[in-house]
């Protein structure tokens, strides 16, 4: 379980990610993507075996791995990579050499903290963007979560369409590394 990835945030402090170990870390995770906020984890009815077993499966795939996200040291968000010629999206999209998936979950709560969301985001983005293999990050958000579509947006994505997989219709949407450093780069100049 080491930290592969940190980054301070001006405003809200240390972002870290590390390794995420699916025996360790199932009891916690369970209670993050079965809570009515996750809906569109697509988790709700998941025991906390199940979440073990899923996160296995993650670890010991070649092409997607699972990362747990801290702040200010303490478990936050996950954050996960794949693959996305060879999982996801595999022949629903024209995959180019450089893309890398991304999905995201922040920790439920009941003291939001403002601008929490964009920062984990805007981590995982630099994180992925410190790979210098990485061209583009393409996500496949739910086409009704609307909150995350804003969200990838304020961060550089543009959608590119929507794409049927087969548990939900998705926002198929792609980041560049110049997008999001254009985008990274307003708003930093905007809180100056």
């Amino acid at each position: 379980m080491s930290v592969v990835f940190t980054r301070a945030d001006e405003r809200l402090g240390e972002f870290a990610l590390r390794t995420l170990d699916p025996e360790a870390d199932a009891a916690l995770l369970h209670g993050w993507v079965t809570h009515p906020k996750a809906a569109f984890w697509l988790m709700q009815d998941a025991d906390e075996a199940g979440v073990a077993e899923e996160y296995r499966r993650i670890a010991e795939h070649p092409h997607h791995d699972a990362y747990l996200g801290l702040w200010r040291g303490s478990p936050a968000f996950l954050a996960e990579r794949y693959d996305p010629a060879h999982v996801e999206l595999v022949g629903l999209y024209d995959a180019q050499p450089g893309d890398v998936g991304m999905h995201f979950l922040c920790a439920p709560t009941g003291a939001p903290v403002h601008g929490f969301t964009r920062a984990v985001i805007t981590t995982v983005l630099a994180w992925l963007f410190a790979d210098p293999a990485t061209r583009r990050v393409v996500v496949e958000p739910d086409v009704r979560n609307t909150a995350v579509h804003a969200l990838n947006a304020a961060v550089g994505f543009e959608v590119v369409g929507t794409v049927a997989k087969p548990e939900k219709d998705a926002l198929l949407s792609v980041c560049t590394r110049a997008q999001f450093q254009a985008a990274v780069t307003t708003v930093e100049g905007a809180q100056a």
